[in-house]
């Protein structure tokens, strides 16, 4: 029956995450702070504001103000004021915020046994899923900046042509937040 094998999909996901939110704990994170690190090393500079942070973890801008503030106390997240406006702030993950992450890591090893095919299909088959939950619950879907409607490669040179400025060749690999596909 296809309700069984969506309620087991929905169960062995649900047991995964606990299992991730408890390895977080471990390393001086609570999951929340964990789930904001992990997003912050990952966005491109142009995605790591508190509202920014807070959509993607479809959590509240006063929660993820708070957890900003106590990875910020911990030496985990620089912040960075905009020169533009003094009100706008930025947040990038330090190194001893990415250390932090590192100890975390509990799907590494697992995850080492599966060869590279086996990998990109639960890999495509976990984005197309995500796609379709965030879809049904009209979420911003975020994304890889190379894989935008929007990125430019030309000679040796990255462009996002939305925001009509150049890119670091690092930034191609980065979640941003104007991200269309």
């Amino acid at each position: 029956m296809p309700g069984d094998s969506q309620t087991e999909i929905r169960q062995l996901l649900d047991r995964l995450c606990r299992l991730a939110a408890a390895e977080e704990w471990t390393a001086d994170l609570n999951p929340s702070q964990y789930a904001a690190l992990a997003y912050l090393a990952r966005a491109n500079r142009f995605s790591r504001a508190p509202s920014q942070v807070a959509e993607y973890l479809s959590s509240t801008r006063g929660t993820i103000s708070q957890t900003l503030k106590a990875l910020h106390r911990k030496g985990y997240v620089a912040e960075t004021r905009s020169q533009t406006d003094r009100r706008s702030i930025s947040y990038d993950a330090t190194r001893a915020g990415l250390d932090a992450l590192r100890k975390a890591a509990l799907f590494e090893k697992p995850l080492a046994g599966y060869s590279q095919r086996e990998l990109t299909d639960l890999s495509d088959s976990l984005k197309l899923l995500l796609q379709r939950a965030l879809h049904a619950r009209g979420n911003r879907p975020f994304g890889i900046c190379r894989e935008c409607i929007h990125h430019r490669h030309r000679k040796d040179e990255r462009y996002c042509a939305l925001l009509d400025v150049r890119l670091e060749e690092s930034e191609a690999g980065e979640i941003c937040y104007e991200q269309a596909s």
